[in-house]
Order: structure tokens, then C-alpha cells, then sequence
């Protein structure tokens, strides 16, 4: 039995970290974002009126500790009370579905296509989760986009999860454990990050986006990960082609009528 290949700094045990990371980091950065979510889900008056309280910038803090917040906060509305437990519904469901599914997809989907596909469609998720908090919605519109959200983010979340550690088991055993690292590294990042947008002083709006960019970021970094994983036999095939064909193009065709600057009329100047 051969010795598996030498993992040079580290780099796929450092991959499989960021690709566990990007598995559950989706679910973990919504489920913090719960006060965001709940705050567009009021009524737009009270919700005008939470975000004129506090002094100074309006920061996000601010808003939540004001006395005008904490006299608002007894009128939740009917989506707001709702919002946390059909949130936990549309995750789970989904995430149930589609890890059995994925046993049957394994065999028609190539692995390729599951791993880089998925974290592709979490990252347009979040995306459209960051440009969502500039627009306005009404309570309604705004609580329906954000279950369709949270179902699609589990949905590829669960074919990630399975496809990875699908992917992990090619390996040697100990590529296992960073995947489950990244994985516990998830919740901790998801408050930290939070943390930081509470902390920045910005206005509510401004602090969501940050924190959704951040999400962005992640994904996109765990999905460039991915591609980078495979030995990369085309670089080098490619690079052959271009030696040859620079080779032959230039050889002896444009090398044969070189002639030589400083030959003069010696007898060099005649070779």
C-alpha cells in the first residue's frame, strides 16, 4: 500500500477546515440574525419608530436598549411570534428531505456538481439576503422571502454536508476532523460577526449588510477552495502545449533569419 501524497502546508487540511466552515455557516448566520429579521417584521410605524430611538448615530444597540424599544416590545405581531418557529420548520424539513436524498443523488449527480453547485446557490442566497435588507418589503412579503430563503440555504446545505464528507472519506482519515473543526468553528463566527456589527455603531440597515457581505465572503472562499482542491493536471498539461507550440512556431522558421548585430564584415557575418 502506497503512503498518501505529502499535504504541503497543510493546504487540503486547510481546505476541508473552510469547506466544513461554509457547510453550516449559512444556518448559523441566519439563526443569529433572528432580532434583524423579527425588526422588519413589525409593523412599519413601530418599526419607524425603533429605529428613530437611542441618541446620538441611532446605533444599532441603541435601538435595542432605548426606552421607546423596550415600551414597543410587548406589540410583537402575529409574524413576529410566529417567525422563530416556522424559521426552525423550514430548516429542518429540508434538511432531513435532502440528506436521504442525497443517497439517491450521489449515483446521478457528479460530486463536482453537488459540492461547487450548492455553495454557488448559498452564495447567490446570501447575496440577494444582502441587497434584500436595502429594499423594503411589506411584513408579509419580507416574512415569505425569508422562509423561501432559509429552505434553500438547508436544502443545498444538507447535499453539501453529505457530498463533503462523501469527498472527505476519499482521503486519509484525519481529513475527517477539520471538517468537523470548521463546522464547530460555524456558531462562534456567526456571534462574532454579529458582535461586530452591533458594536460598529452603525444604523440597523447598515449593520445587516455588513454582516450579510461577511457571509458572502465566506461562501465565496470556501467555493474557491473547492476549486482548487483537484490536482490541477490541466495547468501543466497546458503549459506542455504552449512550450511546443512557441517551440515549433518560432523554430527554425524566425530563428533561421537571425543574424548577429556586431558580426560586421568579419567572417562571422557570413554564418
Amino acid at each position: 500500500m502506497t503512503a498518501p501524497p505529502n499535504d504541503r502546508y497543510n493546504a487540503v487540511w486547510l481546505i476541508f477546515f473552510t469547506l466544513g466552515l461554509g457547510t453550516l455557516l449559512p444556518w448559523n448566520f441566519f439563526m443569529t440574525a433572528t432580532m434583524y429579521f423579527t425588526s422588519r417584521l413589525g409593523e412599519p410605524a413601530i418599526s419607524r419608530m425603533a429605529s428613530d430611538a437611542g441618541d446620538g448615530n441611532n446605533s444599532f444597540i441603541n435601538t435595542l436598549n432605548s426606552t421607546e424599544a423596550r415600551a414597543l416590545a410587548p406589540q410583537r405581531t402575529q409574524l413576529q411570534n410566529k417567525f422563530n418557529n416556522v424559521m426552525t420548520l423550514c430548516a429542518m424539513l429540508p434538511l432531513l428531505i435532502f440528506t436521504c436524498l442525497n443517497s439517491i443523488l450521489h449515483s446521478r449527480i457528479p460530486q463536482k456538481i453537488r459540492i461547487a453547485g450548492s455553495l454557488a446557490a448559498i452564495f447567490v442566497v446570501f447575496l440577494l439576503t444582502a441587497i434584500f435588507v436595502k429594499v423594503e418589503f411589506s411584513p408579509g412579503t419580507f416574512f415569505t422571502v425569508t422562509m423561501v430563503k432559509i429552505v434553500f440555504i438547508n436544502s443545498f446545505g444538507a447535499l453539501l454536508q453529505g457530498s463533503l464528507f462523501g469527498l472527505a472519506a476519499l482521503f486519509p482519515a484525519s481529513y475527517t476532523a477539520p471538517i468537523m473543526s470548521g463546522q464547530g468553528l460555524a456558531g462562534t463566527f456567526a456571534a462574532f460577526a454579529m458582535i461586530c456589527a452591533i458594536a460598529s455603531g452603525s444604523e440597523l440597515e447598515d449593520s445587516a449588510f455588513g454582516y450579510f457581505i461577511t457571509a458572502c465572503v465566506v461562501v465565496l472562499l470556501a467555493l474557491l477552495s473547492y476549486l482548487v482542491l483537484p490536482k490541477l493536471i490541466w495547468v501543466l498539461a497546458l503549459s506542455v502545449c504552449l512550450v511546443f507550440a512557441v517551440t515549433i512556431g518560432i523554430f527554425p522558421a524566425v530563428t533561421a533569419d537571425v543574424k548577429s548585430t556586431v558580426a560586421g564584415d568579419s567572417s562571422w557575418g557570413e554564418y
